[in-house]
């Protein structure tokens, strides 16, 4: 499924994880990593303190060295490293069109110890921008195993989470997981300024229904008989209630989050998802 996997490698835990949980896909299901290590530094600091740069090179040199050599030792399996200067997000970008990866595996903490700096300029920047699909890792490197048994796939019958939920069937086949296929009912005040009736409320979960139903037919062309919820409510709220109420292991979701999502920037419903969830998060493209 996943052929060339290219890893956002720095000195955090959360990126540890994000490279654990690949090579651990690539020795179960087979495939290569390429670790790519970012160095930025721009001209205001180098007039400051020019031998910085030199030094956070041979630190990263340091890194994919030591990095390359553990996953061989641990994992079994040769990575590819890249010593890379420039902004993170361009320079994983760049660098997953020249290796012509087909997922980018990113880490990050979740909001308790997020620096939202970091989250917009690198992962948020690269998932609207990238045109493969990107996985963030949001666990512990022991629970790094590369494998989904429960997956969650949030599904409204747009494009994207028809790609969604095609990603999440054959995931499934690989490691005999079970999918969930979740559709909330938009807020219905919201969005057009007044109270829903009860004929309304029906038409609504009717609507509902028709797009579930699509999604078990599409589910089944796949191979994969799934599960289905539907909820009420925001979306990234019924969303991560879901994941965590079914103990889910994986959340799959379009890149650009629920339908009518400004395609300009990350979706609120994607960012607050990310952000949020406790478990791996795929956004696809």
């Amino acid at each position: 499924m996943y052929e060339m996997l290219l890893v956002g490698l720095d000195d955090s835990q959360a990126s540890k994880a994000a490279m654990i949980e690949a090579s651990n896909w690539v020795k179960r299901h087979g495939g290569k990593v390429v670790l790519v290590y970012a160095v930025y530094f721009d001209s205001e600091e180098f007039g400051i303190a020019p031998t910085q740069l030199d030094n956070r090179l041979k630190h990263g040199e340091k890194v994919c060295v030591e990095t390359k050599e553990m996953i061989a030792r641990e994992f079994g399996i040769e990575v590819n490293t890249l010593l890379c200067e420039g902004e993170p997000p361009e320079v994983i970008l760049n660098m997953a069109a020249e290796k012509k990866a087909d997922l980018i595996v990113l880490g990050t903490y979740g909001r308790k110890g997020l620096n939202r700096l970091l989250m917009g300029s690198v992962t948020s920047h690269v998932i609207v921008n990238s045109p493969v699909d990107v996985l963030v890792i949001k666990k512990e490197c022991a629970e790094c195993t590369g494998t989904y048994r429960s997956i969650l796939v949030s599904y409204d019958g747009s494009g994207h989470s028809k790609n969604a939920l095609d990603r999440a069937c054959r995931l499934s086949k690989m490691d005999n997981g079970e999918v969930t296929v979740l559709y909330v009912i938009p807020r219905y005040e919201e969005m057009v300024g007044f109270l829903k009736t009860e004929a309304i409320k029906k038409s609504l979960l009717k609507e509902a229904q028709k797009v579930i139903d699509g999604a078990k037919e599409l589910a089944s062309k796949n191979g994969v008989s799934v599960k289905t919820e539907i909820r009420e409510g925001h979306a990234a709220d019924r969303i991560l209630e879901t994941a965590t109420g079914l103990k889910n292991d994986l959340i799959v979701m379009g890149s650009y989050g629920w339908r009518g999502v400004n395609k300009a920037i990350m979706g609120s419903t994607t960012e607050r998802v990310l952000i949020d969830a406790t478990c791996p998060v795929l956004a696809v493209r």
